[in-house]
């Protein structure tokens, strides 16, 4: 047992925490920019580069991949496994299918219209587009490599658990008369599922790795250079008494800073990871990463033009309210994942 808690340290360090890059980087800032990285820029400069490359290596390779298996689950297919389930079924089918699904928060507006407009249930296309931005099979496998596998496999179950609850709120509130009228009167139509062959699933996934590394790549880069700043330049005591646990409303605090900010999980976890190095509360951490990627601002102006202003307050509410008691509760027990 012991040789085999070894063997996968060492493949969760080498491979997913790469540690051999940030030995490379080391090196090339301490002997060649003859900077030490215990230094405040050269410890900037080390973060920067590391965690620049890491994301993008990974990113890669976890896109691929997954957009691999994904090209199996087209818009019209997940239509089709959805349709015929009701109920709270439906709701956790909607927030399962959301993580493997390649929709980020803006993307997934489009689809919740399809679905709305073929007659699926309110709540499962909630369920779906709450999980669909925020749980994915490559934000579990970067929070391995950032946080570790516990609170990397914590923050996907609660992730799914606010959108099965989330979802299943709206469906229970009866609030099918707050969508647009335009929405219900868009003629659905069933389109074939077109079968691809081996070589079009890798021509897809390759285009899916440079499509979203051509949306996000801005996004990596300002997230890296905050997660430097906060890392090396911004004193911790500052850091603990804004976000740290002796402020009792730091979650909520994170969740509102979270909401108005526009970027996918790639962007936000440098971020994170900084502030959980200076000491900040894993649920502080978690619950800033969810606002930002479940109710970034562009998608609900995007989400204000399919519902009425009743029903996206509701959205809006249920899930920060969801994601505040998460942010509390992680933090509450917070031994269990540190």
């Amino acid at each position: 047992m012991n040789i085999l808690a070894l063997k996968f340290g060492w493949l969760n360090d080498q491979l997913l925490k790469m540690k051999w890059l940030s030995e490379l980087v080391r090196f090339l800032v301490e002997k060649v920019l003859d900077l030490s990285v215990d230094d405040r820029l050269g410890g900037s400069i080390h973060f920067f580069i590391y965690d620049t490359i890491k994301i993008f290596i990974l990113l890669s390779t976890l896109i691929f991949v997954i957009s691999y298996i994904q090209s199996y689950f087209p818009p019209e297919r997940t239509k089709k496994i959805l349709g015929g389930i009701r109920g709270i079924k439906g709701n956790i089918l909607g927030a399962l299918l959301g993580t493997i699904t390649p929709f980020c928060s803006c993307s997934s507006i489009p689809i919740f219209i399809g679905f709305t407009a073929a007659g699926l249930p309110l709540g499962v296309t909630f369920s779906f587009l709450i999980s669909s931005p925020l749980v994915d099979l490559a934000s579990l496998l970067l929070l391995m490599s950032f946080f570790g596998a516990k609170i990397a496999i914590a923050y996907v179950v609660v992730g799914l658990i606010l959108a099965v609850v989330g979802g299943t709120f709206i469906d229970k509130l009866r609030l099918e008369k707050y969508v647009e009228g335009y929405v219900r009167e868009i003629e659905s139509m069933d389109v074939d599922v077109i079968e691809m062959t081996h070589e079009e699933r890798i021509s897809y996934a390759k285009g899916q790795v440079k499509d979203i590394i051509q949306r996000v790549w801005l996004y990596v880069f300002i997230g890296v250079g905050i997660g430097a700043a906060i890392h090396n330049w911004v004193p911790q005591p500052i850091i603990e008494n804004v976000a740290g646990g002796n402020n009792p409303l730091a979650v909520l605090l994170a969740t509102v800073v979270g909401i108005p900010m526009y970027a996918d999980i790639f962007g936000t976890l440098p971020i994170a990871e900084a502030l959980f190095a200076k000491g900040v509360g894993v649920g502080t951490v978690l619950s800033f990463m969810m606002a930002v990627t479940a109710l970034s601002l562009p998608s609900m102006i995007m989400l204000s033009k399919v519902v009425k202003p009743k029903l996206l307050a509701i959205f809006v509410a249920i899930v920060s309210a969801g994601i505040v008691l998460i942010g509390y509760l992680f933090n509450a027990f917070s031994y269990i994942f540190i």
